[in-house]
């Protein structure tokens, strides 16, 4: 995982993350884009302006602004992430208070796991905002946790690009993900980083899951068993909430 420069130039980021935004919730208005960035509403129009002027946006008739011709062909979700984002945040932000550790919501993209939210606590030492990133899925808990409730077709297109051999490897760790009902992410994706995620079954068969991301030194097999059982209470929690 890529952590953010130390010296970041924040146009860039936001415009970035703006581009990501619109691919991955879909449309948005300028005040929308605002909310979502903590901007002014002024600034989130340049951006939008300039993503427009370079064809990673486009804007519509009803003067929303949609992913434009650079990333139509990026690999997207069928997910209504907008609703779940609103719906999940504040459980997110419960669930943090209760373990002192950042938490993410993620959603399948292909065979990544993306980073839809994260909520971050806020302990000194922490695993920052990773909204907008992805990792294989197959190596993220999140990710796994998902991959573990898949029909078998929608498993065999998520881990058709892995060599015959890895895909033998990951669907026998699958296994144990089902009988556990947890996935973990032991620096497997990032040195120093451990993370455990549970899936969250969505309407029509879709899929998200929500994670703990904690640094490896903070990471306890001891606590695993009440950290999942703070998590699979959240998962329910966002179900129940969806509906």
């Amino acid at each position: 995982m890529r952590n953010r420069p130390s010296y970041a130039i924040e146009s860039v980021d936001n415009a970035l993350l703006l581009a990501q935004l619109l691919l991955l919730e879909g449309p948005m208005r300028v005040t929308d884009a605002s909310a979502r960035l903590g901007v002014s509403p002024s600034t989130a129009h340049r951006l939008l302006a300039m993503l427009v002027y370079r064809d990673f946006a486009e804007q519509d008739a009803d003067k929303r602004y949609r992913a434009g011709p650079l990333l139509r062909g990026s690999t997207s979700t069928a997910v209504p992430l907008s609703g779940l984002r609103e719906t999940a945040v504040p459980h997110l932000q419960r669930l943090v208070d209760r373990t002192d550790e950042s938490a993410n919501l993620l959603v399948l993209t292909g065979a990544e796991a993306r980073f839809v939210h994260t909520v971050e606590c806020t302990q000194p030492l922490r695993v920052g905002d990773r909204t907008g990133k992805a990792l294989p899925a197959h190596l993220s808990s999140g990710g796994k946790a998902m991959l573990s409730i898949l029909d078998d077709d929608a498993l065999a297109a998520a881990l058709a690009d892995l060599d015959p051999a890895e895909r033998t490897k990951v669907r026998r760790s699958l296994r144990a993900v089902r009988q556990n009902g947890f996935a973990l992410n032991n620096e497997q994706t990032e040195t120093g980083l451990s993370a455990i995620g549970v899936p969250v079954r969505l309407a029509d068969g879709m899929v998200a899951a929500i994670s703990l991301a904690m640094p490896t030194a903070r990471f306890s097999r001891d606590r695993v068993p009440g950290w999942v059982h703070e998590l699979h209470g959240c998962a329910r929690a966002i179900e129940k909430a969806l509906g």
